[in-house]
């Protein structure tokens, strides 16, 4: 019978293939200039919704995957978990937000896509546009929390609300960039496919090396 860790690992195995497999799919139709009409499409849309209230709460959510509070944030988090003696899963969250932030550098040097003309007389960034750094940083660093959150927790009502907050920050801070005009739809898109692979390459590396150094066993970080 398939222990409940190998279920979560074939299937974490999995997720990541087919996110590898859409991501491939996806920055292909990028470098071929197969996607600008649906990004000037979606683009135009969501700008025609444009209103000062609006712009400035897209102007406050963007931050929330910014540079300085993940960095704030995450220093919080790891100082409580150490305190709390999880220092597994505080190593776990280190690995994974400095992979996810190195991962996005490299692939925006590697693809080098051009950023869009922004609104709002925003500033651009000077980073390549694609993916968005903040999709896979947000997507990763409140993913990952959430996921450490709920793995000793017992409540379904709780974990689902924890989950469903975490998924929704990081889908509002992707919008926000979509809406401000520093990115493509695309870009958020990738953004999130990457980090869905990076996490899932973490998760799976945990396992394996938990498994091998408890021979068969392990209690979760």
């Amino acid at each position: 019978m398939v222990e409940k860790q190998d279920r979560e690992l074939i299937a974490g195995f999995l997720g990541a293939c087919a996110a590898l497999i859409f991501f491939g799919w996806l920055s292909r139709t990028v470098l071929e200039g197969q996607s600008m009409r649906f990004d000037t499409a979606v683009r135009d849309s969501i700008h025609a919704w444009a209103s000062p209230p609006l712009t400035y709460a897209m102007r406050g959510v963007t931050q929330l995957g910014s540079p300085y509070v993940l960095i704030t944030l995450g220093l919080l988090v790891v100082w409580r978990l150490v305190a709390i003696n999880r220092r597994h899963a505080a190593l776990i969250f280190v690995i994974a937000c400095l992979g996810a932030e190195a991962l996005a550098q490299i692939l925006k040097l590697v693809f080098r896509r051009p950023r869009p003309d922004a609104f709002f007389g925003i500033l651009e960034p000077l980073t390549y546009s694609f993916p968005s750094g903040h999709s896979v940083m947000s997507a990763c660093f409140y993913g990952v929390v959430a996921a450490i959150l709920t793995t000793r927790m017992e409540a379904r009502a709780i974990r689902a609300a924890i989950w469903m907050g975490a998924a929704l920050l990081a889908l509002s801070i992707g919008f926000s960039r979509v809406y401000l005009g520093v990115h493509y739809p695309t870009d958020v898109l990738a953004g999130y496919t990457a980090a869905a692979i990076w996490v899932g390459t973490v998760r799976a590396g945990y396992v394996i090396w938990m498994r091998r150094r408890y021979r068969g066993g392990f209690q979760a970080a």
